[in-house]
């Protein structure tokens, strides 16, 4: 009998200890109520296509960040159209050829003089949301990570070419990832592979680096010539087919998900993966990452249009008051074809809570691209106020064993 009971008593014991061990978190798996719109959407996931990828941060004794990921219908191979999240690669690759240059004078706010020797192509003389008038790099950056200005990446991605940005997130493990085109820019593929020609001016006026015109002889393409929609209008006309995106940008969510890591947690990768950019120009991307429109002078950005969570999607959606001193967002969204995309690191100062987290919603209940009739107000931008805000509560009440040390992030703008 005593060798029974210990027996039995054992197994309370070990049930005991089992109970007590944290369970694996699904945070995706039952949403409550108070969601509706991130509710309907995750028990319709094919309809609105979503793919989520939302990660904790852990700290230890010195601050060294660890990281447990959650998906929710992650697929690379799925295609969605990236919009302006391109835009982010390719700001900081910016900064990355600019070392390479090595050259005496040349810097992220030397003047860039962008010429024109097709008749496809736009030259840019000047930049009249510059200080000086004078378009740059870094003004370009800036101009990017404020508000997602179509020009300013155009000229960056006419300055580095299709070969070096593929070639380049390749290198760094982002292999879901094609960047081939201009944003609003009535282009041919064949038109996309040239790019203008270049003049880098010192500030006499002098020419420090020029480039001439050049074109890609690389095929960039999505090899399973994905299709979106029923129909689409093309030149005003309704074209009855699905519209045809081989040759349309991508960038998959881990691989968007994995450039807002590197940018914020570069030594968590091996040195070949990170952005060879130096510590100064990390922080400036930081910086405009998670600028507010109105908090910069130039470029500036005035109210009504430019509201502080004009393009941070998370938590404050569309709301049009002001975000709390205490939230700061680093993050890059895009907004075309009916897909609205935002891939953040997420900070609460004031509570020691930091996440990331990225997500594509598709929200196009005709099937029909470029007739401007989306559901952005009804569904896009709730799904992502309210995802942000669930994810922000899952936060606060995540119990860590230390409070993450976030003083370097805040900045002065």
């Amino acid at each position: 009998m005593p060798l029974k009971s210990n027996f039995f008593s054992l197994l309370i014991c070990i049930s005991i200890l089992l109970s007590c061990q944290p369970k694996d978190q699904k945070p995706f798996e039952e949403i409550p109520d108070t969601y509706p719109v991130l509710k309907k959407v995750l028990q319709n996931p094919d309809v609105y296509q979503v793919q989520m990828l939302y990660t904790q941060i852990n700290r230890d004794e010195n601050n060294e960040p660890s990281f447990k990921d959650f998906e929710f219908r992650l697929d690379d191979d799925k295609y969605f159209y990236p919009a302006s999240t391109v835009k982010l690669p390719v700001a900081i690759l910016a900064l990355e050829w600019l070392g390479e240059q090595n050259l005496k004078g040349l810097t992220a706010h030397s003047t860039m003089l962008s010429d024109s020797v097709r008749t496809s192509q736009l030259p840019a003389y000047y930049d009249s949301t510059a200080i000086n008038l004078m378009p740059s790099i870094a003004h370009y950056i800036r101009k990017i990570l404020l508000v997602s200005d179509n020009d300013a990446f155009n000229r960056l991605y006419e300055l580095l070419g299709q070969d070096y940005i593929n070639a380049k997130m390749q290198d760094k493990g982002m292999t879901h990832t094609v960047i081939n085109h201009r944003l609003s820019m009535p282009m041919s593929e064949e038109e996309n592979r040239y790019y203008n020609p270049i003049r880098f001016l010192d500030e006499e006026g002098e020419v420090i680096h020029e480039i001439p015109e050049r074109n890609t002889k690389n095929i960039y393409s999505n090899p399973d010539n994905p299709k979106i929609g029923n129909a689409y209008y093309s030149k005003g006309e309704l074209i009855g087919e699905p519209m045809d995106f081989t040759f349309k940008n991508k960038f998959a969510i881990s691989d968007f998900h994995g450039v807002v890591k590197r940018i914020v947690f570069p030594e968590t990768f091996a040195p070949n993966e990170r952005f060879n950019i130096s510590e100064e120009d990390r922080k400036f991307i930081l910086q405009y990452m998670s600028m507010l429109p109105g908090e910069s002078d130039y470029p500036k950005y005035d109210l009504p249009e430019y509201y502080n969570s004009y393009s941070k999607f998370y938590k404050f959606g569309t709301d049009k008051n002001p975000i709390p001193s205490q939230f700061r967002i680093f993050n890059k969204t895009g907004n075309a074809y009916g897909h609205l995309i935002d891939g953040s690191y997420f900070v609460d100062f004031d509570n020691g809570v930091e996440f990331l987290v990225t997500a594509v919603i598709y929200t196009n209940a005709n099937e029909t691209l470029n007739d401007d009739t989306y559901e952005y107000e009804e569904l896009a931008f709730p799904f992502f106020a309210e995802l942000g805000e669930y994810l922000y509560q899952l936060e606060l009440k995540r119990e860590k064993e230390r409070r993450p040390v976030l003083s370097e992030l805040k900045m002065d703008y």
